[in-house]
């Protein structure tokens, strides 16, 4: 068992929403909320101000609105959070070869395996470097966790948030864990929480002192031998370089219930196709398809098949996916669905175009006529989405407010800027346009990083 601290835990603060905040300078110390904004959105991430008003991620978003009505409420820009993750796990790539990224915002790295440090003064001079390289490289802020295991460093940097580092120093794991809840172990949920519970067993140190056969007993076999393990600070998971992808999936989640079936087949069929797009981009395949729908009354039914061999052919996935739909009852209405492709390979095996009818293969990159949706008698009205970048030919760069009743209101700044004005336009204004995101640190005359940072601009 490794006995030194330097296995780190990089968890970026509030990510989307310091990300919004960094981007546009009228949000800086600001309540912000990023997530879905229709009737059934959820909240993906609050800013530090509005979790003061009680709100926090995977609440509904009108629950969020009740608490902090006059927070900012933003449609999430992932391909913008992916850039800046990118940037950030170069940065950990820099320290180590076994960088084990969680999600867009997280990440363990194992300091000792790249030499990045050996004891604890090294892995801590490391952490408080890789802080404000982030900071320079990107304008945002992270927490990071360093200690002897995963579980340990993840601990860590949750105590550590936001914008901090803690350490825990070897001979002090159990004496930490003792008086924190059960629910800080992984694996604990709150259905194995009110287990433990009724045992009369709330925290960690509770959790050792019931000893390993009490919680196989209680818990089964692989759960109780895992969690006694946990609360003695015993977790011998090794940092993991490359997770491989076990499936690609999407769904969508209706502000209205669907009730129509031809409407239903349609949104399976456009699902189908966008994760067929994602497989390829990740130069995979498939042979398991899956369907998920979410009826009226919350019940979710999930169906599968499974083909002979990996395909990413969008016609094999569409149509196996309307077959799964043919065996769903969907009379009471639809408020999601998602297809998902599983048992991924990195080949595809060519002759399975004859699984789908019709037969003919299509060509990767290309996308087969949809003969089935009519074309719109005129030009589609454009979508502003809340938070997203646009451009105007006088007024420049700037993000949507909100829009509604054929108008859109934009704010126009840049992450560089003071805070900006606010204008009105017709939503089909051709001088108003979609634009790419500003990269949120620029360089210097002397080449070295401008912090766009959460403290920038100044008052207008």
């Amino acid at each position: 068992m490794r006995t030194t601290p330097t296995i780190l835990h990089l968890d970026m603060d509030a990510f989307f929403a310091q990300a919004e905040q960094a981007s546009k300078p009228s949000l800086r110390g600001k309540a912000v909320v990023v997530g879905g904004l229709g009737p059934r959105g959820v909240v993906s991430t609050a800013s530090y101000e509005a979790r003061a008003f009680g709100v926090h991620s995977a609440m509904p978003m009108a629950q969020a609105r009740r608490l902090a009505p006059h927070a900012a409420y933003l449609v999430p820009r992932f391909a913008f959070y992916r850039s800046i993750s990118e940037q950030v796990m170069g940065l950990l790539r820099t320290l180590s070869p076994l960088v084990e990224p969680l999600s867009l915002d997280e990440a363990y790295v194992d300091l000792e395996a790249g030499q990045a440090a050996w004891d604890a003064d090294s892995a801590e001079r490391v952490g408080r470097k890789l802080r404000a390289d982030i900071r320079a490289v990107t304008g945002l802020t992270g927490s990071v966790g360093l200690a002897a295991s995963k579980m340990l460093a993840k601990i860590a940097s949750e105590q550590a948030k936001p914008d901090g580092l803690v350490l825990i120093p070897p001979g002090t794991e159990r004496d930490l864990l003792a008086p924190m809840p059960v629910r800080t172990l992984p694996g604990v949920g709150p259905a194995t929480q009110n287990h433990l519970r009724r045992a009369g067993i709330h925290t960690v140190g509770e959790l050792a002192e019931a000893g390993e056969d009490e919680l196989v007993r209680l818990l089964g076999k692989a759960h109780g031998h895992a969690l006694y393990a946990m609360a003695l600070a015993h977790d011998e998971r090794p940092v993991v370089a490359e997770r491989e992808a076990k499936s690609v999936s999407v769904e969508d989640t209706y502000d209205v219930d669907i009730h129509d079936r031809l409407r239903v087949g349609l949104e399976v069929r456009r699902l189908a196709d966008r994760c067929v797009g994602r497989l390829r981009a990740a130069g995979l395949s498939g042979r398991t398809i899956v369907l998920k729908v979410r009826r009226y009354d919350f019940s979710t039914l999930t169906r599968s098949e499974t083909l002979r061999g990996p395909t990413d052919d969008v016609a094999v996935v569409r149509e196996a996916a309307a077959r799964l739909l043919d065996a769903v009852d969907t009379t009471g209405g639809v408020r999601l669905l998602g297809v998902g492709v599983t048992g991924l390979a990195d080949y595809t095996q060519e002759d399975l175009f004859a699984q789908a009818a019709g037969g003919q293969r299509t060509p990767p990159g290309e996308e087969p006529a949809d003969e089935t949706v009519p074309e719109p008698s005129g030009p589609a009205e454009r979508q502003w989405r809340a938070g997203h970048d646009v451009r105007h030919e006088e007024y420049g760069h700037g993000w949507v407010q909100g829009s509604g009743l054929g108008r859109v209101t934009v704010r126009f700044e840049t992450p560089h800027s003071a805070p900006g004005r606010v204008r009105t336009f017709l939503v089909d204004d051709p001088a108003l346009q979609p634009a790419e995101p500003l990269p949120l640190v620029c360089t210097g005359p002397s080449g070295a990083p401008e912090d766009a940072g959460l403290g920038g601009g100044t008052a207008a």
